[in-house]
């Protein structure tokens, strides 16, 4: 079993998993418990323009899909606030644009994109050594932003209309809170995709939030769950040559359904 760790496309990998778990324990924590599941979706899918563009100018996708991310975390964050649109409408809307937006670049591009299935459904087993910094990088920014605004994303996320109430700006820190989702969002790509990713955004919370409460407990724990379980879903993708992120997925759900019945 650990011979297939010799070789550097397995050990870069393995290293992608603990990374991605990181940014999934952290930010995923606020996920579950704000409940923007669906509004995390909507970024994950709008995501996809920022790839498209990225084949069109010819740079990395992942680093062309960080401002594509955030601009639409800013625009799917501000749709409940400046307009009245209902939210999940303006998430619906915004989720298929961005899709849209990634098919046209990538139409309008000339020559085939060969790895563009990966952005889509994800492929860890060809993470290279640039996407592992990428990786490192957002996920120091996302820890450092998490710790120096813990009290703020804490109240916002608990208690919206409190925060207000005793003077925190919590429209700010709530765009802040997406924006750090958005980050997730381009750690999350190579690994299993737009589609799939937001299996890894939640499900390791959502396993957590089942033993405690605490969330800085919740981020560890949700953080050593995806670590254990990303990992296992690599290993079971390349022992039986199934899709790297689609195994992932699978492995996280099996471990959501046990853990629901063990703590029933």
């Amino acid at each position: 079993m650990l011979e297939i760790f010799q070789y550097q496309f397995m050990q870069r990998a393995l290293i992608a998993a603990v990374l991605v778990s990181i940014a999934c324990g952290v930010v995923g924590s606020y996920v579950v418990i704000k409940r923007i599941v669906s509004l995390s979706g909507a970024i994950s899918h709008a995501a996809f323009g920022g790839v498209g563009l990225g084949y069109f100018l010819g740079i990395n996708p992942v680093l062309a899909a960080i401002p594509f991310s955030i601009i639409s975390a800013m625009a799917i964050g501000g749709v409940r606030q400046i307009t009245n649109i209902s939210e999940d409408t303006g998430i619906g809307i915004l989720w298929s644009v961005g899709m849209a937006i990634g098919v046209i670049f990538i139409n309008l591009t000339p020559g085939y994109a060969p790895d563009l299935f990966s952005y889509l459904f994800g492929s860890i087993l060809t993470v290279n050594n640039t996407d592992l910094y990428i990786m490192l990088i957002l996920d120091l920014i996302i820890i450092t932003t998490v710790y120096l605004f813990r009290r703020e994303f804490l109240a916002v996320s608990f208690d919206e209309e409190f925060s207000k109430v005793i003077g925190l700006h919590s429209l700010l820190i709530y765009m802040l809170l997406l924006a750090l989702v958005a980050l997730s969002v381009v750690v999350l790509i190579k690994v299993v995709g737009v589609i799939l990713l937001i299996a890894l955004f939640t499900i390791p919370a959502a396993i957590s939030k089942q033993y405690t409460y605490n969330l800085r407990k919740l981020m560890i724990l949700a953080t050593v769950v995806g670590i254990i379980l990303t990992s296992v879903g690599l290993i079971l993708s390349y022992i039986f040559n199934l899709a790297s992120g689609a195994t992932i997925v699978m492995v996280l759900a099996a471990a959501f359904v046990i853990s629901y019945y063990i703590q029933g």
